[in-house]
């Protein structure tokens, strides 16, 4: 599983990580999922359909069917990656994301409007905006977005971003950098933050700046009407 943990009784879980070997544990799930990259649309969600009961309950041994999901992914392009939501009402959401990269969003749409009719999921484009009512535990520290100011302005037609973390330093840059990028996608989702954001810079809290610093959990709103105004 991916290095951050977050202490909010997490509704998301997912296997953003790459498979040294993209057949293996596909396979104990479904033996005939073809063992050749890259798998077709069709054939993915053949195999998801054919394995939806273990999906649905994956928490009765999460680590290997996530491992098999991820596997399955793979097949389909290896920048591909998923999330799931808990169960409500009958019905889970399966978040289907290019983990970033921009080069494979094409597959992210093509792969979830090539999904069947499923009664007991909901298929979602890329990792959609979050409540940033959370924590995320790191290398025995604990950071929230509550703990993040932000300025913005206009970088050649996108909006150029820089955070300012409280703990930050020259030691740790290199790992807040990252968590700064996980509390973005959680904030603007992972479809704005690759298409709509321009440069992103992270500063000690302490940091000047010539703009007006805002509370990181009014980014949402801020971001959007920056764009509105900005983007034409």
């Amino acid at each position: 599983m991916v290095g951050w943990v977050c202490n909010s009784g997490a509704v998301w879980v997912g296997w953003p990580i790459r498979a040294e070997d993209p057949s293996a544990a596909a396979v104990q799930l479904m033996p005939q999922l073809p063992l050749l990259a890259p798998a077709s649309f069709e054939t993915f969600w053949k195999w998801f359909i054919e394995n939806e009961e273990v999906l649905f309950d994956f928490e009765q041994d999460q680590e290997t069917v996530f491992q098999a999901l991820a596997d399955a992914l793979h097949l389909v392009n290896e920048q591909l990656t998923f999330e799931f939501g808990r169960q409500e009402d009958g019905r889970r959401e399966f978040v289907i994301s290019a983990d970033g990269n921009r080069e494979s969003f094409p597959l992210v749409v093509g792969l979830a409007d090539a999904a069947p009719k499923l009664k007991r999921w909901r298929v979602t484009k890329f990792r959609p905006r979050r409540s940033l009512d959370f924590d995320l535990t790191f290398d025995n520290e604990r950071l929230s977005p509550r703990d993040l100011l932000f300025s913005i302005e206009p970088d050649n037609g996108l909006a150029g971003l820089t955070l300012f973390m409280r703990g930050l330093n020259e030691r740790n840059h290199r790992t807040y950098l990252g968590v700064a990028f996980l509390f973005l996608d959680h904030a603007l989702g992972e479809y704005d933050v690759e298409t709509k954001v321009g440069y992103i810079d992270v500063q000690p809290m302490e940091a000047e700046s010539n703009l007006p610093k805002h509370a990181f959990t009014e980014i949402p709103v801020v971001f959007d009407r920056f764009m509105a105004r900005y983007s034409n």
